[in-house]
């Protein structure tokens, strides 16, 4: 099955910005609904942000105003650019496709993962 590679992950202090980035080889991928889910140790993984085939976009509360989704369907390659990260926002997040673009959406609707890169925010 072909891959989604999470990149971008890591260290960074409150109040900065990190940008994601999810890179597959799948020729298909300007057709998917894209996204990137968060979860933290004993939590259900949840929704972050969602950028639909024709570039809609959708967004946890938690996180609307910081960050911003975005897809390169030339690069095959989507995008989450966070900006003014919390401490909370500590988590693995991993990149999915395949779901419906909406403001709630559950992990159990997503067909595709990839592995997940961590991002830590110090306070």
């Amino acid at each position: 099955q072909v891959q989604l590679v999470e990149s971008g992950g890591g260290l960074v202090q409150a109040g900065g910005s990190l940008r994601l980035s999810c890179a597959t080889s799948d020729h298909t991928f300007s057709y998917y609904n894209m996204g990137w889910f968060r979860q933290t140790p004993g939590k259900e993984r949840e929704f972050v942000a969602g950028i639909s085939w024709n570039n809609s976009t959708a967004y946890a509360d938690s996180v609307k105003g910081r960050f911003t989704i975005s897809r390169d369907n030339a690069k095959k390659t989507m995008y989450l650019q966070m900006n003014s990260l919390k401490p909370g926002d500590t988590a693995i997040y991993y990149c999915a496709a395949g779901f419906r673009v909406q403001s709630v959406v559950r992990s159990s609707e997503v067909p595709r993962w990839g592995q997940g890169t961590q991002v830590t925010v110090s306070s």
